[in-house]
């Protein structure tokens, strides 16, 4: 995406390794809505651990079936779309926490 250069919003989302919508991993969804919504990009970071809204400690153990760790989803774009996305992200996120920043994007670069 040529121009995205300056100013913008980066929309950071905080959900957990588990959590699905329809089925289907929720991180996995999102970033299929990033596609659909024609957002700039985005990254998905699976965290080491974390403490989440229950104050339940999250982490990588080799002994559990479970590893239900922190996800961290990160979103840049123009603000009228971020704002836009958002609208869709409140009908599928039931449980974390979503934060949005100002950031300079100093190069976006990619092969055509």
């Amino acid at each position: 995406m040529k121009g995205l250069a300056g100013r913008r919003k980066l929309l950071r989302i905080f959900i957990s390794l588990e959590d699905k919508f329809e089925g289907k991993p929720l991180w996995e969804y999102i970033l299929e809505l990033v596609k659909e919504n024609n957002i700039a990009g985005a990254t998905v970071l699976k965290a080491v651990a974390g403490i989440g809204s229950h104050s339940e400690f999250k982490t990588f153990s080799v002994w559990r079936l479970s590893q239900n760790l922190p996800v961290v989803i990160e979103i840049i774009d123009r603000e009228e779309k971020i704002r836009e996305f958002l609208k869709v992200l409140d009908r599928i996120i039931e449980e974390g926490l979503v934060v949005l920043e100002d950031v300079e994007v100093i190069a976006y670069r990619h092969r055509s």
